[in-house]
């Protein structure tokens, strides 16, 4: 059977929520976002493989966690680097083999077993999946010229997992030419991959404001 990886992404801080500790360890009901995400996946394939991306400030506080929350859930820990695409490499390096990897936003515990069996599918099949959304704003373009109207239709927001061939993406990170990419499915373009769009969910919020939680408490433990 084909293996699966998660690599989870969990490098954020507290800042624009107003928080003391980092966003992905905040609590909703009681436990870390960050496990809800990884509740995701579990669903979706209990032996999907993980892969932890932390910054190595936040390790023993993580730990800590695992250990109040009886949190048991097996995975290989990587440590985050200097920016998202450092991160990345450095999560990649922990997957050996063959497989599909999905590379998912920590603090993205909404993500549904729809999307994430999307994109599995669509990366089998192409070898690369990018879920996203269509805008349901008016959007405008702005540069020095001035603003102007585009037409919606043809944008979209983008979500994570960005789901991949394991050995695609992992090659294309070593061939990179620069580290300022703000997604994943950029680097594999860059090296001349086309990639291939699929539905996300709305619900599938990065969790990044205040507000944010309060959303995310709605979806997960609906009244």
């Amino acid at each position: 059977m084909l293996k699966k990886f998660a690599l989870i992404v969990a490098g954020g801080s507290g800042n624009r929520m107003g928080a003391s500790v980092p966003k992905q360890f905040l609590e909703i009901e009681g436990k870390p976002v960050l496990m809800y995400t990884f509740e995701a996946f579990l669903r979706f394939d209990p032996n999907i493989e993980f892969v932890l991306v932390l910054p190595d400030t936040q390790v023993e506080h993580w730990k800590k966690l695992c250990k109040v929350h009886a949190f048991t859930t097996s995975y290989k820990l990587a440590f985050g680097g200097e920016n998202r695409f450092q991160s990345v490499k450095n999560g990649l390096a922990q997957i050996n083999g063959n497989g599909i990897v999905f590379i998912h936003d920590g603090v993205r515990p909404l993500v549904s077993n729809e999307t994430i069996e999307h994109c599995f599918s669509e990366a089998q099949k192409s070898g690369n999946a990018l879920p996203v959304v269509p805008s349901s704003e008016s959007i405008r373009y702005s540069d020095e010229q001035g603003n102007k109207a585009v037409d919606r239709s043809k944008y979209f927001l983008v979500q994570t997992p960005q789901t991949f061939d394991a050995q695609s993406i992992k090659e294309a990170y070593k061939k990179a030419q620069h580290e300022n990419f703000t997604d994943d499915a950029s680097v594999l373009e860059s090296s001349g991959h086309k990639i291939h769009l699929v539905n996300g969910n709305r619900e599938n919020i990065k969790i990044t404001w205040p507000q944010d939680l309060i959303i995310a408490k709605t979806f997960l433990f609906p009244q």
